[in-house]
């Protein structure tokens, strides 16, 4: 079993990647692999609504978007971290992730999803509302903790004395590890995931 841990940071190994580390390292634990993929620190396009992917199966962009599709098709699950920037995801993870969902959503139906946010005070609740609808969209199940999966510091150091918050990330990474084993143990059993009819568009201008 394996998790992709998407680190939206544009700061590299700072708060945000901390965070993710907590989580791959309880993911250890649990026999469950991880890998973390570092987006932020490079410049990363918006989708221009071309629609060039749903007829190419990929975007045309070239700046790591189409490699973690790829990564994703393999993997069971995926957490998404950004840092709050103006009580949002960073601009960074929003741009790959509205591209990898509308070119790549194929490879995450099904799979379980799970945003964590870092933030220095505030603003982290509605980042952490606004990572989740990607998966909300996309027949994910959301993975949670015993509270918002958030941590609070403005340097690494600062996030590893948050104790309440590095007990949500381990306990956030318990519970997809638990999750991942169950849906394993349902497809050892027989069950499947549920058939996806074709997806009915309803516009309200007529």
């Amino acid at each position: 079993m394996k998790v992709i841990l998407l680190n939206g940071s544009p700061r590299g190994k700072q708060c945000t990647y901390t965070a993710l580390e907590v989580i791959a390292n309880r993911l250890k634990e649990h026999g469950v692999d991880s890998e973390i993929i570092n987006v932020g620190a490079k410049a990363v396009a918006g989708c221009i609504g071309c629609a060039s992917c749903v007829s190419a199966g990929k975007c045309f962009v070239d700046d790591g978007v189409n490699e973690f599709v790829e990564k994703m098709r393999t993997a069971d699950g995926l957490i998404v971290g950004s840092p709050v920037h103006y009580a949002g995801a960073s601009g960074h993870v929003t741009s790959f992730l509205d591209r990898a969902f509308y070119s790549g959503s194929s490879a995450m139906q099904g799979k379980p999803g799970a945003a964590i946010v870092s933030c220095r005070r505030g603003g982290a609740s509605a980042a952490f509302d606004q990572l989740n609808k990607y998966f909300t969209i996309s027949n994910m199940p959301i993975i949670s903790s015993n509270y918002w999966n958030q941590v609070h510091g403005n340097t690494p150091e600062e996030v590893l004395r948050d104790e309440e918050g590095i007990q949500t990330m381990e306990i956030l990474a318990d519970n997809m590890a638990w999750i991942l084993k169950c849906i394993q143990a349902g497809k050892d059993a027989g069950i499947e995931l549920p058939q996806r009819p074709a997806k009915i568009k309803t516009n309200y201008i007529r």
